[in-house]
């Protein structure tokens, strides 16, 4: 089966950066950056980019390029004779559809909500009755499947035509309307009385919230974000890899792709605390902060239903546009594994993923009762990829590129090397062996402390 390869850069850079950019970017980021000092978080945030984001992405990246295949079969052609590291090829197939599983969900709620404040729902309504259009909608399961089901079909669509004519050109036109969006609603919100104070919490430099979260607190906070903001560890970036050719170095679109990820999480607060503050809203964190607490403010802003509805546009899209990039990971996996079609791959994924959907989609209703490890089936979703399956492949990846018992550094930096641009430096090489695996496992470890034994 010949091997497709993106048509531009330009493709794969927004085809990687809309897989990591997502929903946590816009209901996670800022708050966590308004509550932990402001401008030292993200300076902190910054750095962890680097020290985390940047490498294990890369490798990413590098095993993809190296093996021109999918996840579930690039361990095979990489991995010494006689080794098991392919097992985690399935692991990361099964972390890219329990994603999907929840994720697609989410996705249609966006569009739900873009629906309802396009055809002006919100109009008039008081806090009480925005937060009772939230809970009502997730309590209509003929609702909630309908749009999953749209999320789900439109990634089937659009991953079942080739490479170039489907995936690559709907993501392109994609993002660049939701950064498009972005700008105007960032720029929107910076000019409304009152905007001043929120622009101030979420950047100006506060050494008594830094002193207040401490120091330990606020650099584990940064270290979780930076690495979950990526989406690493599940081979979603090692696929677009597979598809790039070999003209310029990784560590260079690595840096790139990351660059865009921040850039669109950092935008994100200057939308939500100018408007919220000029309000005189107090921004939240999470599902309520999009869901309750911005339908509220667009009622009271001049022009609020234009606004509100470009803001679930842009939220619409960057829920797509990691929903279409994880599709595509398992359409290429499936493809790898029974040589089918592009179509027929699509077709049957696309299929299944409806059916994979409906626990989910039936949690907040007949299913509500369903709980595992106390757990609602989303949340436990969420928890097997954020607390298991990212950190733990992350650390397979970092060890596989680094280890003589894998791939190794010599071979790993071969490939990661090719091309013009940034190079991963000799130097690099006692952090990313030593200390990398270290910083993984200890995210690991605190992130599964932290969610059997909550403060």
């Amino acid at each position: 089966m010949q091997r497709e390869h993106l048509g531009s850069r330009l493709g794969f850079i927004l085809l990687s950066a809309g897989c990591a950019i997502g929903i946590g970017n816009v209901w996670k980021f800022p708050y966590i950056t308004g509550q932990n000092g402001g401008a030292i978080f993200v300076l902190i945030y910054l750095a962890c980019l680097v020290l985390l984001g940047l490498p294990i992405m890369s490798m990413e990246f590098a095993m993809g390029r190296a093996a021109q295949k999918s996840p579930v079969k690039m361990y095979q052609e990489l991995e010494p004779k006689g080794s098991k590291w392919h097992l985690h090829g399935y692991v990361a197939l099964t972390g890219n559809v329990v994603l999907l599983m929840c994720y697609c969900t989410i996705a249609g709620w966006m569009i739900q909500y873009f629906v309802d404040t396009a055809a002006g729902r919100f109009v008039g309504l008081n806090v009480d009755e925005v937060g009772a259009m939230f809970s009502g909608m997730t309590q209509n399961t003929a609702a909630m499947v309908i749009y999953t089901i749209t999320v789900v079909a439109l990634a089937t669509i659009v991953c079942s035509f080739s490479l170039q004519g489907g995936l690559e050109r709907v993501t392109k036109w994609m993002m660049l309307a939701l950064l498009s969006i972005m700008i105007l609603l960032a720029v929107n919100s910076c000019r409304l009385e009152g905007a001043g104070e929120g622009l101030s919490f979420y950047l100006k430099p506060d050494f008594n919230k830094f002193k207040e979260a401490g120091i330990w607190n606020v650099v584990v906070a940064a270290m979780n974000q930076s690495f979950f903001s990526l989406s690493l560890g599940i081979g979603s970036m090692a696929i677009f890899g597979s598809y790039l050719k070999k003209e310029r170095t990784l560590m260079g679109e690595t840096i790139n792709v990351v660059c865009l990820d921040t850039f669109v999480a950092l935008t994100a607060g200057l939308i939500i605390f100018p408007a919220c503050s000029a309000f005189g809203v107090e921004a939240s964190s999470g599902p309520g902060l999009v869901f309750i607490t911005l339908p509220n403010i667009f009622n009271n802003m001049a022009g609020g239903r234009i606004w509100g509805s470009l803001f679930f546009v842009f939220m619409s899209f960057a829920a797509l546009s990691t929903v279409f990039a994880v599709f595509e990971n398992i359409v290429a996996c499936v493809r790898d594994l029974t040589e089918w079609d592009r179509k027929k791959a699509s077709l049957v994924c696309g299929g299944s993923l409806m059916v994979l959907c409906m626990p989910c989609v039936l949690g907040f209703t007949v299913l509500s009762n369903v709980k595992i490890l106390g757990l609602s089936i989303m949340d436990f979703e969420d928890f097997l990829v954020n607390n298991l399956l990212l950190p733990i492949g992350s650390l397979l990846f970092v060890l596989f590129c680094t280890c003589r018992y894998g791939w190794g550094w010599k071979n790993f930096t071969a490939e990661a090397n090719t091309g013009n641009g940034p190079k991963v430096a000799g130097w690099m090489r006692l952090y990313m062996t030593y200390v990398l695996p270290v910083i993984v496992a200890a995210i690991l470890i605190i992130g599964l402390v932290n969610f059997f034994n909550p403060q």
